[in-house]
């Protein structure tokens, strides 16, 4: 766990400081807190992390279009769902993206790694979509 944590933050760095303007660094944090969320954690996490992946992986969405849309969903909802995430969620991890070069290599890497990890959790997608058209960001 620390390893892949030491990764993340690694990667924040990189994202934070990659210049794209589509903001790719909303990708690294979904991605991340999909795969990390726990009984601890509150909600609003995993919730915020399902609809950026979905968002990203099956619509398309720029890294800010996502953050534009969780500021949207945030201002519209008082109340989170609790989604049950199972055990596997995702073949790649932090490390895996990590390990490649910076640069189009990587950036292609924080894809692939999003794609993992919302095949592993879209048993999701109706809840997701659902929750996305009442609160008209769909």
């Amino acid at each position: 766990m620390a390893a892949d944590e030491d990764a993340y933050h690694e990667l924040c760095v990189y994202t934070l400081t990659h210049g794209d303007p589509a903001f790719i660094h909303q990708y690294v944090v979904d991605a991340y807190m999909a795969q990390h969320a726990d009984a601890t954690t509150k909600p609003v996490g995993p919730a915020f992390a399902l609809v950026g992946l979905y968002l990203h992986v099956e619509k398309g969405f720029s890294g800010k279009q996502v953050q534009l849309a969780h500021m949207r969903l945030a201002r519209r909802r008082r109340g989170w769902p609790a989604f049950a995430l199972p055990a596997d969620r995702g073949a790649m991890t932090a490390r895996d993206v990590l390990a490649v070069p910076g640069g189009v290599e990587r950036d292609r890497a924080i894809d692939d790694w999003c794609r993992s990890v919302w095949t592993a959790l879209s048993v999701h997608r109706q809840a997701i979509d659902d929750l996305l058209r009442e609160n008209a960001i769909l």
